[in-house]
């Protein structure tokens, strides 16, 4: 009888082709939708792109932080005006210091620090 070798010589063809078959579809179903697939890839590029943004918004506060420390440095700063600003952003007098009120009359504009 040449039926059943016929018939189980297609069968196992079909059956390699089947199991084949479904091993690319899985791969392909995981690879598209897995950890690491690319839907999770492009997830990643665009947590990696706000976070880029992040970064340049965090150097930027540093550099503005950094300037600000940098014009406290005793090698670019007298430190007379260092303890002027200081007083005048306090609102402190030293006991030794002479502090003299003048009158803004009508016809002059007082200035922007005064009208505060």
């Amino acid at each position: 009888m040449v039926v059943r070798p016929l018939v189980r010589r297609i069968l196992s063809t079909l059956l390699l082709y089947s199991v084949t078959a479904a091993g690319i579809a899985y791969f392909a179903f995981h690879g598209w939708t897995g950890d690491h697939g690319l839907q999770a890839k492009r997830g990643f590029e665009i947590e990696m792109a706000r976070l880029h943004d992040s970064l340049a918004a965090v150097r930027a506060e540093r550099a503005a932080m950094e300037k600000k420390v940098a014009l406290l440095r005793p090698q670019s700063l007298d430190p007379d005006m260092l303890d002027e600003r200081a007083r005048a952003l306090l609102n402190w007098t030293h006991a030794n210091d002479l502090v003299l009120m003048k009158r803004w009359g009508a016809g002059t504009a007082a200035p922007a620090a005064a009208a505060h």
